[in-house]
C-alpha cells in the first residue's frame, strides 16, 4: 500500500528502508559519513504547507526520524536540503540527481556543502533508497 509523501510514516519506512537489505548500497557507501538532515519541503502548487524531515545518519546506519510542521521547534542538524514540493517529487522519482539538484538550483543545502560533495556516492544511495517505498504524492 502506497505511503502518502511527506509524512511521519513515509519518514519511518525510509528508516526502515534504509536500515534493512534494501538499504545496503547505501549503507556500504554511507559506512564513514556522520551527520544528520532537515530534508525541508515547501509548499508548492496544490502542497500548501511548509514540512521538515529529521533525519540522523551515522556510519551507515539511520538512528532516528522525525516529522515536523512549520511553526515547531526544529532539532539543530549539520545540514538542511531544502526544496519545493514539486522538486522533492522529482528527486524521489530519480527525475532529479540530489548532487546536481544543488547545482541547478532546485534545492537548496545549508551546511557545509564539500562534506557534502564528497559524499556523492551515499546521496545518490540515500535517493535511490527511498526510490524503493511504494509511495504516493499528495
Amino acid at each position: 500500500m502506497a505511503i502518502d509523501f511527506p509524512t511521519l510514516k513515509w519518514v519511518e519506512a525510509f528508516k526502515d528502508k534504509l536500515n534493512s537489505d534494501e538499504g545496503k548500497a547505501w549503507q556500504e557507501a554511507a559506512k564513514d559519513w556522520e551527520g544528520d538532515f532537515l530534508f525541508v519541503i515547501k509548499p508548492d502548487g496544490d502542497f500548501t504547507k511548509k514540512v521538515i524531515l529529521h533525519v540522523d545518519l551515522w556510519h551507515g546506519e539511520c538512528r532516528k526520524v522525525a516529522y515536523y510542521e512549520e511553526g515547531a521547534d526544529l532539532p539543530k542538524t549539520e545540514f538542511q536540503y531544502v526544496g519545493i514540493y514539486s522538486n522533492w517529487i522529482k528527486l524521489i522519482q530519480g527525475e532529479i540527481d540530489p548532487i546536481k539538484g544543488i547545482m541547478m538550483r532546485k534545492f537548496d543545502l545549508v551546511g557545509n556543502k564539500m562534506k557534502v560533495l564528497r559524499a556523492v556516492k551515499a546521496a545518490q544511495e540515500l535517493i535511490r533508497t527511498a526510490q524503493k517505498i511504494d509511495t504516493n504524492f499528495l
